[in-house]
């Protein structure tokens, strides 16, 4: 099957093409997206009317762009999948109604697609991996663990109970002054910091081992600043500590549920998988553990089609189709 994926779930507007064998292995033909950071940046985060007026202009540019380098047409697809949830509703809605209506003017299948469950998938755009795997899921809007136990199949193993890993990189950076988006400007920034400089505490969620918290990590950089050792502290040092205690905040129970499971396969994936440290630390821990680590190239680690394509071609060729009256749902559970 030749997809058409259709990704507006927050302010990244994305289209990409992938060709799928009876088996559902994937090959991307095309992939584009349209970057709205320069617009948000001088609001410090995603400001949601903002990036849905932005999709409004550049969606269609987007897929037409991505039609044009897989060599292909409209008449040449199979099927279109799309966002349905969760994100930004005015966002979504956006890629929605524009693949609701390409969908009835041209007859093509459509399958709406849970974000989360593309997130899941996208380590499977380049690595064999066999299931059932565990698969960490962390971006600036989610932070969980998935059991992936087959195409459709996913159990929630733990998630946070408050702000979003990468909520809290965003956060943190902003109170640091250091800009917009703070995930990757801390990462650049902590190469050259000692993560042992500062005191930064690790939460634990009593009860629930395989759950996360970073409320408390971020107050207690707030704190710092706002003290008079604050005043004086590199911003490196303070860089480096703050993400090192996020990575083993997220390392430590993403590993015992490796070993709750006995999961031979950990897929990291979402946003703030692209974080060099967090990479880096759960390769090297699982690897030690005897388990092996996978994660997307970065451009598959952000918001992207090519894992709504995959995860909505295998829909279709369970013959699974979406009516025109799929509606965008802001809280779409897994």
């Amino acid at each position: 099957m030749r997809i058409l994926g259709i990704e507006s779930s927050c302010d990244d507007a994305a289209a990409a093409i992938i060709e799928t064998d009876r088996a559902g292995v994937a090959m991307v033909r095309a992939s584009a997206a349209a970057n709205q950071d320069d617009i948000h940046r001088a609001y410090g985060g995603i400001v949601p009317e903002l990036a849905s007026r932005n999709h409004v202009i550049t969606i269609q540019p987007v897929v037409e762009r991505t039609l044009a380098a897989a060599g292909c047409k409209l008449g040449d697809l199979d099927g279109i999948a799309v966002t349905r949830g969760p994100g930004l509703v005015g966002s979504l809605l956006v890629g929605l109604m524009y693949a609701k209506g390409l969908a009835q003017a041209t007859g093509l299948p459509l399958a709406g697609v849970n974000h989360i469950e593309g997130h899941l998938l996208a380590p499977l755009l380049e690595h064999e991996v066999a299931m059932p795997y565990l698969a960490l899921v962390v971006s600036g809007g989610h932070t969980a663990l998935f059991m992936v136990e087959d195409f459709g199949s996913y159990r929630r193993l733990g998630s946070t109970r408050d702000d979003a890993a990468g909520e809290a990189f965003d956060k943190v950076a902003k109170l640091m002054g250091l800009g917009y988006p703070g995930g990757k400007i801390i990462d650049d920034l902590a190469r050259s910091g000692n993560p042992r400089r500062v005191k930064i505490p690790r939460a634990r969620v009593k009860g629930a081992p395989l759950d996360f918290s970073f409320s408390g990590v971020k107050t207690a950089v707030a704190t710092l600043l706002r003290s008079e050792a604050g005043v004086t502290l590199s911003h490196a040092d303070l860089a480096a500590s703050f993400q090192e205690a996020v990575v083993e905040m997220l390392v430590r129970p993403t590993l015992a549920a490796a070993r709750e499971v006995n999961a031979d396969t950990i897929a990291l994936t979402g946003g703030v998988a692209a974080n060099s440290r967090l990479r880096e630390c759960l390769a090297a821990d699982a690897a030690a553990d005897g388990r092996r680590m996978v994660a997307p190239s970065f451009k598959y680690c952000t918001d992207n089609a090519a894992m709504i394509a995959l995860a909505g071609s295998h829909r279709l060729l369970r013959g699974e189709r979406d009516a025109l009256s799929i509606d965008a749902a802001a809280n779409l559970a897994l």
